[in-house]
């Protein structure tokens, strides 16, 4: 299965700013226009419990669309499990990807958070990187990636100017 990480950060990594959730007040519109493509556009999205935690609200469940919730305790979101458009998964990343290659998924995208990400990345299982770099600077906040050591090759694929400002999205291949 293809899997892409999609991340947005300040230039000096931060997927937040220090003491505040999520993005939603600091990236630029193009980068939100960007997201909402590969939203809108993607089959299969995963991401962890807190960042689903704070982007819930606006999500919008379609058919056809599958967003799996990676947490240590899936029982705690029974209520909020919707059948073929909402699960939520304990499962090892490997073994979650078999899983959903089973059902003929063959494409996905990886939403964050940092944990999530970094244990998909340790087992190998991501296959792009598509970050969008916002010229900011916040000396604090999380990261893309939790506090582990990895150690992860990228090769440029293509990298376009969003706006004036000069946000940049660069994609890349992990190698």
């Amino acid at each position: 299965m293809k899997l892409t990480l999609v991340m947005v950060t300040s230039l000096d990594g931060r997927s937040t700013r220090g003491g505040e959730e999520g993005t939603h007040d600091w990236n630029s519109e193009e980068d939100k226009k960007h997201f909402q493509s590969v939203i809108d556009n993607g089959q299969l999205l995963i991401m962890g419990s807190t960042t689903y935690s704070q982007a819930k609200n606006m999500m919008v469940h379609a058919e056809g669309k599958l967003r799996i919730v990676i947490t240590r305790d899936p029982s705690k979101f029974e209520s909020e499990k919707i059948k073929g458009k909402l699960e939520f998964s304990n499962e090892n990343p490997t073994a979650l990807l078999k899983r959903l290659e089973s059902l003929g998924f063959t494409e996905g995208f990886l939403l964050g958070g940092a944990n999530t990400n970094t244990e998909f990345l340790k087992q190998n299982l991501v296959n792009e990187f598509w970050q969008t770099l916002e010229p900011r600077i916040f000396g604090i906040g999380n990261g893309i990636l939790g506090e582990e050591k990895i150690n992860v090759k990228l090769k440029l694929l293509s990298s376009e100017k969003l706006n004036d400002q000069g946000t940049l999205l660069l994609k890349y291949q992990i190698i």
